[in-house]
């Protein structure tokens, strides 16, 4: 039984979420530099078992497109051309920084390290994939 993996895509860093085998628990996996995103999937993909990807599409309240959106949609083309067989699905990522840092807040985290970009990132992945897994539910 395969893996559901989120994404957080950012222009400079980007986060990384996954499930447990048995896809029921989602966890931070990684935060990687965006630059090297398409390659560091290609080794996962080789050593874990992917059913499904999920990424974040920045939305404005109104439902529009932000500043991010257009980066998401050229990384959506990339990762179907490289990645044709692993099923990618958009889920809507509005608040999740903003969760991401509550989270953080209230799960003790230290200010040093939620100052952490990366860590957000990590948090955001993680909150994109449970969402993602309660509306398929």
């Amino acid at each position: 039984m395969g893996r559901i993996l989120a994404i957080d895509f950012g222009l400079k860093r980007t986060g990384l979420a996954v499930t447990d085998s048995l896809k029921i628990i989602a966890n931070g996996l990684e935060t990687v530099p965006t630059h090297t995103l398409i390659s560091y999937l290609e080794i996962y993909f080789k050593k874990e078992v992917v059913d499904e990807v999920v990424i974040g599409m920045p939305k404005n309240l109104d439902n529009s497109d932000t500043d991010s959106t257009a980066g998401v949609r050229i990384f959506i083309k990339s990762f179907k051309k490289k990645f044709p067989e692993v099923p990618l699905h958009e889920h809507d990522e509005r608040f999740t920084s903003k969760l991401a840092m509550q989270a953080m807040i209230a799960g003790g985290m230290s200010k040093k390290d939620r100052r952490e970009k990366g860590n957000v990132d990590r948090v955001s992945a993680t909150i994109i994939l449970q969402s993602y897994m309660e509306a398929s539910k």
